[in-house]
């Protein structure tokens, strides 16, 4: 196993001239690829894929896209959910031979959801180098842009695709006193910020669209009313990375009824104010109501 790759060329292409690769010294690497822009990558990954024996990954089609557009000739093996108890001891009985494996996923860092942990865990229990080879996150991308807290964030992941699941385990996570990170799909992010607004209230947050894309999309504001926009016409294709601020007193929004109502008068009647107002607060709606009268009078008022 360790010679059928002796002859094969190690080498990239970051600019257009081809550039040698030294051979990877024996070890499982943990590469990050671009999450979207291929210009992400990094040189040290590329000469890194190069110069390892064979690619592990999730999709084939997906990884060949980056070592065809880089001129990296290494060899690539499926490792995925489906065939990763099936897959992994071949690989780990590549890095007993002596080998080099880089295990990279679809898109960012590997083993942010997906199964590359118990490989990991199989290759340090073996006594082998398990080097990570760091770049493009999905979840620090979001962080970065989301203009929340990033001193303190829970990393979720994709929650349930069923609605009762899904419900139960937003509201388990009410009380992290963190800022939360999720992913999400086009086809759930409307039902998902639904969810996240009944929970938590008008929190603000970040609905992150194609992070690093062509049509890359950040709308701000409170779980309420990006669940509205979001319930209307908002763009709802690509990938998405929704980023929540975590509970407290500095939470803008959280025990405003006034700006609460005013926001959701820019959309909405009294009446289906009053409503979205009172789901997002948990506050008794006659309360919310005669403050909403109020508010309309003051408004008024001072239109005369």
């Amino acid at each position: 196993m360790a010679s059928e790759n002796k002859e094969r060329p190690r080498h990239f292409s970051p600019f257009g001239d081809m550039i040698e690769a030294a051979k990877a010294a024996p070890g499982l690497y943990l590469v990050a690829t671009p999450i979207g822009n291929l210009g992400d990558i990094t040189l040290r990954a590329l000469e890194l894929l190069a110069g390892v024996d064979v690619i592990a990954c999730e999709d084939t089609r997906i990884t060949r896209k980056l070592t065809e557009r880089f001129g990296i000739a290494t060899p690539l093996t499926p490792y995925h959910e489906h065939n990763a108890a099936e897959a992994r001891p071949k690989l780990l009985a590549r890095l007993a031979d002596g080998q080099a494996v880089a295990l990279v996923s679809d898109a960012g860092t590997p083993l942010i959801s997906d199964p590359g942990y118990k490989l990991v865990r199989a290759a340090c229990a073996a006594g082998h180098a398990v080097t990570a080879i760091p770049g493009a996150s999905a979840v620090l991308a979001g962080l970065s842009v989301a203009a929340l807290p990033t001193d303190r964030f829970f990393f979720e992941g994709f929650l349930p695709p069923k609605q009762v699941a899904r419900q139960k385990r937003i509201a388990s996570l009410a009380g992290i006193p963190a800022t939360v990170v999720f992913f999400e799909s086009g086809s759930r992010v409307a039902a998902t910020l639904a969810d996240l607004a009944a929970a938590f209230g008008p929190r603000m947050a970040a609905v992150c669209r194609e992070l690093t894309k062509l049509h890359e999309e950040i709308k701000r504001g409170d779980l309420v009313s990006l669940a509205h926009e979001y319930a209307g016409g908002a763009e709802k294709r690509g990938e998405f990375v929704i980023v929540v601020a975590p509970p407290g007193d500095d939470e803008k929004g959280t025990d405003d009824l006034d700006e609460l109502l005013r926001r959701a008068f820019t959309r909405a009647s009294v009446k289906d104010a009053v409503a979205e107002v009172a789901l997002a607060t948990g506050r008794p709606r006659r309360e919310i109501y005669r403050r909403a009268l109020g508010l309309a009078k003051a408004d008024n008022d001072d239109d005369k």
